[in-house]
């Protein structure tokens, strides 16, 4: 073959790159997808999680949990739990045990695109947002601000446009409202109108839950359209460790389960401050306290959709401040990963957070290790995956984008290695050896697995440092605030029509003027 052969084939094999990397994808055809199956990464034995399981039955059995309210000692003792003279409500580990073998274990996490619908058991995992910061990162300007009800949509928004992120959980306070039923409306309603993926929010009154409902009945259509298809779940702290039950949020969380509305029984001990020290211990407390919120969830409604929620967040025992970036924080989310899948529940809890207050090094060193390690593990549900900073203080909008790279590359580990006779590809290399060119660039294999095998970073900078110089040397932030921009001045969903969004408005008080919402000149 002539040099200019070859260069023609070199220059042909680029090109066909170039147009197979620029043209759209479908999803069933990406390299990676909601939903890929994960476990590769064990911390515990089998026999670890044989000894954890019984010390969380041995405790329920024989500690219990006190507060609870009359409603659910009512409605836990009619299927065998006992009310202690302390005041502790025990529950024998014949019930648990019951009530874990006849959990429902088949139900959907709807979006409002059934496109978006994920089913989060087994070891499938999903990546998302959540939190409550009370502060918006803005690494333009290296400072910290008040979070408002606008960031929600906003951040729903870009949400939207991530293909790795799979669901919007709520990620910021709208600290622009002060009334407590305004906030809980006001959130839910910003994170449906902001994107099509399901989403999570939380409430702090039963007849908050009541209200919402009733919004997302006239979105779904109607009661029974909503009730096939409940596209928002809510996340629920129903209990206070140690072993306490949270009265205010135990009525949420009953009025949530009659209407429908599934939910996370999180429970959130911080280790060496409200669970033990000892990493084992915390995540027995953490287990112990979720399987009593199934409990409760099935004597409201037997087979009520639920996602089992252990969250044992770490301590700097130096200090006690929360390290939500820590290497310990991902060995106990995926330990508690593991438990899930022993009791064959849809499980979720929080990796992905960052001690550090800008998407720096930090962050990224922290995001990376936790947020892998709990893909690896088959967590279903991964909540604080992306966007957080300071401890669970900050959420930036800029780091959505980010880690929206850095979890398609997650994503891609989770999935693993296929091996074929395919893809030992030993046909090939003989065909590479001994007919030539001596390389893979254009070969037909090579070109038909770039998008089926590879996942390419949308801000990440691959360039040479000859054209990263020339191109006035990009950085990741910079990408970030320019591809935040552009999103935040054309992406506008109008999944909700205004008809409906005006029903919405007669009877609600809703906050986020609807001209916030249209494509602004």
């Amino acid at each position: 073959m002539s040099v200019a052969e070859e260069t023609g084939r070199r220059r042909g094999g680029r090109d066909a790159r170039r147009a197979l990397r620029a043209a759209p994808i479908p999803r069933e055809e990406a390299a990676v997808k909601p939903g890929m199956v994960g476990g590769q990464y064990r911390p515990l034995s089998d026999h670890d999680i044989q000894r954890i399981h019984h010390a969380a039955l041995d405790i329920l059995e024989n500690i219990g949990l006190e507060n609870a309210i009359p409603s659910c000692v009512e409605q836990m003792t009619a299927i065998g739990c006992q009310m202690g003279d302390d005041g502790r409500l025990r529950l024998p580990r014949a019930v648990v045990e019951d009530v874990v073998a006849n959990a429902n274990r088949d139900f959907l996490l709807h979006g409002q695109d059934p496109k978006h619908d994920m089913s989060p058991h087994g070891q499938r995992v999903y990546f998302g947002t959540a939190g409550a910061a009370v502060h918006i990162v803005e690494p333009e300007t290296n400072a910290y601000r008040e979070s408002y009800l606008a960031d929600l949509y906003d951040a729903g928004r870009i949400v939207d446009t991530c293909d790795h992120i799979h669901f919007y959980q709520r990620s910021v306070v709208a600290r622009d409202l002060e009334d407590p039923r305004d906030l809980d409306l006001n959130t839910c309603y910003a994170c449906i109108s902001g994107t099509t993926k399901h989403v999570g929010t939380s409430f702090v009154e039963p007849d908050h839950v009541e209200e919402a409902l009733k919004m997302l009945h006239i979105v779904a259509g109607s009661e029974e359209a909503w009730r096939a298809r409940p596209f928002v779940s809510m996340s629920c702290c129903f209990v206070v460790p140690p072993m306490k039950f949270a009265e205010d949020a135990c009525r949420c969380l009953e009025a949530a389960v009659r209407g429908g509305m599934p939910v996370l029984l999180l429970a959130a001990g911080q280790a060496g401050a409200t669970s033990p020290a000892a990493l084992a211990g915390a995540v027995v407390q953490e287990v112990a306290e979720c399987l009593a919120g199934l409990v409760y969830v099935n004597a409201i409604v037997p087979g009520a959709p639920a996602i089992f929620g252990p969250w044992p967040f770490v301590s700097d025992l130096r200090t006690g401040a929360m390290s939500g970036g820590s290497g310990e924080q991902a060995l106990l989310t995926a330990a508690c990963a593991q438990m899930g899948q022993f009791y064959k529940l849809c499980t979720g809890s929080a990796a992905g957070m960052s001690d550090s207050k800008m998407p720096d090094i930090q962050a990224g060193y922290e995001k990376g290790l936790t947020a892998a390690l709990a893909g690896t593990s088959g967590l279903n549900m991964v909540y604080e995956s992306v966007g957080m900073h300071a401890s669970l203080l900050g959420f930036c909008l800029e780091s959505l984008l980010i880690d929206n790279d850095m979890i398609g590359s997650i994503n891609r580990n989770v999935r693993g290695i296929e091996v074929t006779d395919e893809t030992l590809a030993t046909a090939v290399i003989g065909e590479v050896c001994t007919e030539g060119p001596g390389h893979f660039l254009g070969h037909q294999q090579t070109l038909g697995l770039m998008q089926s095998e590879y996942v390419y970073p949308e801000l990440g900078n691959r360039m040479s440092p000859k054209e990263w110089h020339e191109a006035d040397k990009p950085d990741i932030i910079t990408n970030a605030i320019a591809r935040k921009k552009e999103i935040l001045a054309s992406h506008y969903p109008d999944h909700i029509c205004e008809a409906t969004d005006a029903r919405i408005r007669e009877e609600l008080d809703i906050k986020l003027p609807r001209d916030y919402m249209r494509p602004r000149n």
